[in-house]
């Protein structure tokens, strides 16, 4: 006999103490949408009772209180909380979040399938149920130049880890419709599992031969109008609210009792300051709530409806028999998290304590060549130039086409159209490539910023109102080991080192909280108008969002899924 179901059992029936009682609370029933005055007894992992009194080896008393099921971040890049996955465990699961689906998607484009490794090996430890999606797009395209390839039968040897859930988001629907050899060999792998999705804008008959080949979700819808067509079709609605990408307010519409067993919520990408000023999935079940959303529908996408897409049959509701995975929230227009139970653990200090330590990898990622203000000279006569038009909140960007100040052959930018510099810095050691473009929307009036956090191939990505500043934001990015870095007049004003895989700090995640504080107030004083322009920089190199992006090849056409001619090669002249 299963001596835990027996247990379960002999607990859930009252015969013996349960090994912890949540007292003197009401939980919210997510079938019904009341909420219920009731112990809930958990022994070990799972939820025993409820709708009744019971006695405990432990009782805590949550008088006042409401006990949720754990929130379920449905789609996220742990790489862009700028820590490690242990740190990012910390950081997240006191604000409710008891399971997180991550593609370790970015830390694979720079290393490969030994990134993949170790984001398993830390999903073993972490105190959340950190779940993995294997990435399905190394490189995202042939546009840019990554770290790695990885091909279906590189992935294969994880497809069975008990931390796997599926293949990660399908950003290239281009080659899926094309049915290109690759993408299908990787569709095929995973048939009959979790396949996500990643399908802005796709619409009509091209969204169908998409949802054809077994894609089940979209985290990349930013209308109400484009939602409800993919809804009618079977898509699963990830709602994202990150750092850059905040497509909340545009969904809210969606967010109905009806709509909710087909919708969730995700964060894509946050960092740890807008974690810490805001908040995680609370925050967005909150702001949901205060601009009109039902509570049940709201609650319903942060767990069940979660736990249903992505086939984790075991969480999402406080019931007898479902994983012990409990936020205890002061009430439901606020989420106020006060309390969180994982896989009936009370979440303390000394839980994170009793993890196995997981060493960091990826160091020495950054083997960028040196560069001079040289490099980033944009060559050609100023008419009709291409520009990266960025719009705050959105990672989608305009193909904006503007006259711009010529000499010599050389193109210049022009501070009245808000026409700056854009680069990328191919920092890999493969081939040293530089794209050189123009990009409308940061407001920069002086000196430069830059990132090694440039999805997906994550180059170096720089913006600049002085070539010179540029460059010295390249080459001291490749000291440091990669990061964020501003600089002005020849001077670092502010950096911060990412030296795992050139994406995550090796510190805490108070550190690394702190340290964006001064990073944050040094590009500001450059001018910057946007409210997180590094995450907005990491966005400008990434090929499969439409509509104008540059690589370390040259400017891209999304649209037409081709490169545009490169400013700072011989092509140009």
């Amino acid at each position: 006999m299963d001596r835990q179901i027996s247990r379960n059992i002999s607990q859930g029936a009252g015969q013996s103490p349960a090994d912890l009682v949540l007292k003197g609370g009401r939980f919210f029933d997510l079938v019904s949408g009341e909420l219920i005055a009731s112990d809930i007894a958990i022994c070990g992992g799972t939820i025993a009772g409820t709708f009744g009194e019971y006695r405990g080896i432990r009782e805590i008393d949550i008088s006042g209180k409401i006990a949720v099921p754990g929130f379920i971040d449905t789609h996220l890049h742990v790489e862009s909380s700028l820590v490690t996955p242990l740190e990012f465990d910390r950081c997240v699961i006191k604000h409710g979040v008891t399971t997180a689906i991550c593609d370790p998607h970015e830390i694979a484009n720079v290393m490969g399938a030994p990134g993949i490794a170790y984001f398993l090996a830390c999903a073993e430890q972490t105190v959340m149920d950190l779940r993995v999606q294997l990435s399905s797009c190394v490189p995202a395209t042939h546009l840019e130049t990554s770290g790695a390839r990885l091909s279906a039968e590189d992935i294969k040897p994880f497809m069975n880890h008990p931390k796997v859930i599926g293949l990660a988001e399908f950003m290239n629907y281009p080659g899926v419709l094309a049915l290109d050899p690759q993408c299908l060999d990787k569709i095929e792998l995973f048939s009959g599992r979790h396949i996500d999705g990643h399908a802005p804008l796709l619409r009509g008959k091209e969204l169908n031969g998409y949802l054809a080949a077994g894609i089940r979700t979209d985290h990349e819808t930013t209308t109400a109008e484009e939602a409800l067509e993919k809804l009618s079709k079977g898509m699963h609605i990830l709602i994202r609210e990150g750092s850059v990408s905040k497509d909340l307010h545009a969904l809210i519409p969606i967010i109905t009792e009806r709509n909710s067993p087909f919708i969730a919520l995700c964060t894509d990408d946050r960092n740890p300051l807008d974690i810490a000023e805001e908040g995680h999935l609370d925050f967005m079940i909150r702001t949901a709530i205060a601009h009109g959303a039902p509570p049940l529908a709201v609650y319903r996408a942060a767990s069940i409806s979660a736990a249903k897409a992505f086939r984790l049959h075991d969480r999402g509701l406080v019931a007898p028999g479902w994983r012990a995975d409990l936020a205890i929230i002061e009430d439901l227009k606020s989420c106020g998290v006060e309390r969180v139970i994982s896989a009936g653990r009370i979440v303390e200090d000394q839980l994170f304590a009793l993890r196995k330590a997981i060493a960091p990898v990826g160091f020495g990622s950054v083997k960028s060549r040196t560069v001079s203000a040289r490099d980033f000279e944009a060559r050609g006569d100023g008419r009709n130039v291409p520009v990266i038009g960025v719009e705050p909140g959105k990672i989608i960007t305009r193909h904006l086409r503007k006259e711009l100040p010529a000499k010599g052959g050389m193109i210049d930018r022009d501070f009245e159209q808000d026409a700056i510099k854009v680069a990328v810095v191919e920092r890999h050691g493969i081939n040293g490539n530089i794209g050189v473009g123009f990009v409308n929307g940061f407001g920069l009036k002086a000196g430069a910023i830059g990132s090694t956090v440039g999805h997906d191939s994550h180059n170096i990505c720089a913006i600049g109102a002085d070539d010179g500043d540029m460059a010295l934001a390249a080459n001291r990015l490749r000291e440091i080991g990669g990061g964020f870095v501003v600089v002005k007049a020849g001077e670092v004003l502010a950096e911060l080192s990412l030296p795992v895989a050139g994406l995550m700090s090796d510190k805490s995640y108070e550190d690394v909280r702190e340290a964006l504080i001064p990073l944050r107030a040094a590009a500001k004083s450059l001018g910057t108008i946007l409210p997180e322009p590094f995450l907005q920089v990491a966005f400008l190199p990434l090929p499969v969002i439409p509509h104008l992006k540059i690589s370390d090849m040259g400017m891209v056409d999304v649209d037409r899924f081709e490169l545009l001619s490169r400013l700072n090669t011989e092509d140009a002249r």
